[in-house]
């Protein structure tokens, strides 16, 4: 299939900046893990902002309906972080994504840091949708790297002009979007279910 087969000869043409680019994104996510379990102030922080804004309300409303929530978390997932902080900045500004997305990483990881029995417990089944959804961003910033770098210098990609260039990198960028976007559909369907249905049954089990 050419939304597997494409994507894959992208990164095999590109591995080394797809293994940094892996390095850099969960890099930093333990980085803002270990810092919410060694500052657990900074995680109750970012949970007041959370209600004080209505969204706790909001989610837990939206959380009755596991197909409702997965919806939400996937339009989450692909507007506000993939599409709006990781595509369209590099599309104006070369590479801008990138490190957009390096300091959400660290949020990331400091808004998830377990600290309670309850929430370790349920970081088991999230660990394997953090994995999933990072992977997704990965192939953004990926995308958003070829852009940057086919934009600037257009002698890599074969072109005579920057625009040339950069219309080869957003194509580019387009066939590791559509991989993500798989991804990101995979993600929230597994954090949809383990959240509402596998995570209570692991708390009855292991507490």
């Amino acid at each position: 299939m050419p939304i597997i087969r494409r994507p894959l000869e992208i990164i095999r043409d590109d591995l080394r900046p797809f293994l940094v680019l892996n390095a850099i994104a969960f890099g930093l996510f333990l980085v803002g893990f270990v810092l919410g379990l060694v500052y657990p102030g900074l995680v109750q922080a970012q949970s007041v902002d959370f209600e004080a804004s209505g969204q706790t309300d909001l989610v837990l409303e939206v959380f009755k309906n596991p197909w409702l929530f997965g919806l939400v978390i996937f339009a989450v997932n692909t507007f506000t972080v993939g599409a709006a902080m990781i595509v369209l900045p590099s599309m104006v500004v070369p590479f801008l994504g990138i490190p957009l997305f390096a300091w959400k990483a660290v949020n990331i990881g400091m808004a998830i840091a377990p600290t309670s029995p309850t929430l370790w417990v349920g970081f088991i089944p999230h660990s394997l949708t953090l994995v999933v959804e990072f992977e997704a961003y990965v192939l953004l910033m990926l995308g958003a790297w070829i852009l940057g770098r086919s934009w600037l210098r257009p002698a890599t990609t074969g072109a005579a002009s920057r625009r040339q260039g950069y219309l080869r990198g957003l194509q580019r960028l387009g066939w590791l979007g559509l991989a993500a976007l798989v991804l990101l559909v995979v993600g929230a369907v597994w954090e949809a279910w383990s959240l509402t249905q596998l995570f209570p049954w692991l708390v009855h089990v292991l507490l």
